[in-house]
């Protein structure tokens, strides 16, 4: 096995741990203000906490529901509101379904593009025959991982 297939499987490992969060979404209000309101904490007790301006908080609130606060500032809110700020990235499926998914389209394509010169010269594969050839390339893409496999094409 090769290495970056063994280093891809581990993470999708540890990520799949997280998959639960995938079905959550973010209080219409944002986390900030429903974690504070859920302790019962007014914008100016946190903006005491945080020795800034009441106005400070307010404003850091409506950036969190336009997604333009910093992590470093939501690190901060959370350890004033005791809990800790997690950032990470869920895969929808896992990593090893992403570049398979990748894979299929860029030899589904190449594929085409081959094909299309081979009927040219009257060199058509049937359906189990074109199946397969587009298989080995899927298979091979995934195993040497190109540096060009997530170029727009």
């Amino acid at each position: 096995m090769n290495k970056k297939k063994l280093i891809r499987e581990q993470l999708d490992a540890s990520l799949q741990r997280f998959s639960p969060l995938l079905d959550i979404t973010a209080p219409s209000k944002g986390w900030i203000r429903a974690i504070r309101d859920a302790l019962g904490m007014t914008a100016r007790q946190l903006s005491n906490r945080l020795s800034a301006s009441q106005q400070s908080v307010a404003r850091i609130e409506k950036e969190e529901i336009a997604g333009s606060v910093t992590i470093k500032t939501m690190r901060r809110i959370a350890d004033s509101l005791d809990c800790v700020f997690v950032y990470g990235f869920v895969p929808r499926t896992s990593l090893e379904d992403t570049i398979g998914h990748q894979a299929t389209q860029v030899a589904t394509r190449q594929f085409s593009k081959a094909s299309q010169t081979m009927s040219l010269e009257n060199q058509v594969l049937n359906r189990e025959e074109n199946q397969r050839v587009v298989s080995d390339l899927v298979n091979e893409l995934i195993r040497t991982l190109p540096s060009n496999l997530w170029d727009k094409q």
